[in-house]
């Protein structure tokens, strides 16, 4: 296990699924870990008094609270861009604000936020954004606004890589496929259609993930750099 004692360690959108375990992971390992949530009240006063991380109420759309949290933390060593929204439907018939606000949390977001970040950042840090193997591919119809959010965090990550490198600042995008989560419960109406797309039948665990973002926060991902981490059961293979 990688030691994260003392580090200072923010995840965005932590108190569920994904960003829970990740919460999980950094706090098991010693790491001062703070997270936000939107609406998940009860699930992230639950998930703190657990863990003994610390709970932030910051809604990731909206932009002065979302760079006035980052900068509150200070000197941060990683931060974990989690916070997302799904919104999938026939493009003709979707609501526009809808739309919007998935380009606010899923868009602006990640970047204003890893912009803040690095502003303190101790060199050596890690930027680490939570993507989605549908930055690759989009085999249902009706996700196609959500994969242009996923397809331009790829550019962010590249584009910022280069940006931060001489501080020796990591920024990757980890890319899950079907993950068992509110969002797409592992028992849903569409499980079985994602399992005949993917090699490995099943659904990804949060702790999955939460282990590869350990990986990269740690010294063994100090040259890992501009990458899409894509873990996803052979979804998009």
């Amino acid at each position: 296990m990688n030691d994260f004692t003392g580090k200072n360690v923010l995840v965005l959108g932590g108190s569920r699924g994904i960003g829970a375990a990740i919460v999980r992971r950094f706090a098991k390992a010693g790491g001062n870990v703070a997270f936000t949530y939107a609406g998940s009240k009860d699930a992230a006063e639950t998930l703190a008094a657990e863990t003994g991380a610390e709970a932030i109420q910051a809604d990731s759309a909206n932009r002065d609270r979302l760079i006035s949290t980052v900068a509150d933390r200070g000197a941060l060593d990683v931060i974990v861009i989690n916070a997302g929204t799904l919104v999938m439907g026939d493009p003709l018939t979707l609501n526009s604000d809808d739309i919007d606000r998935m380009i606010d949390v899923n868009v602006r977001a990640p970047y204003h936020a890893s912009v803040e970040a690095a502003r303190q950042m101790n060199d050596d840090g890690r930027i680490i954004v939570i993507g989605s193997v549908n930055g690759d591919r989009m085999p249902f119809a009706g996700g196609a606004a959500y994969a242009l959010t996923k397809s331009a965090m790829q550019g962010m990550v590249r584009g910022l890589a280069r940006d931060f490198g001489g501080r020796g600042i990591t920024v990757n995008s980890i890319q899950p496929g079907p993950t068992d989560s509110d969002m797409n419960p592992a028992g849903g109406p569409m499980a079985d259609t994602m399992h005949g797309f993917m090699a490995i039948k099943r659904h990804a665990r949060g702790d999955e993930i939460a282990e590869l973002t350990a990986y990269l926060a740690g010294p063994h991902g100090a040259m890992i750099t501009g990458s899409m981490q894509t873990i996803d059961g052979g979804f998009g293979a």
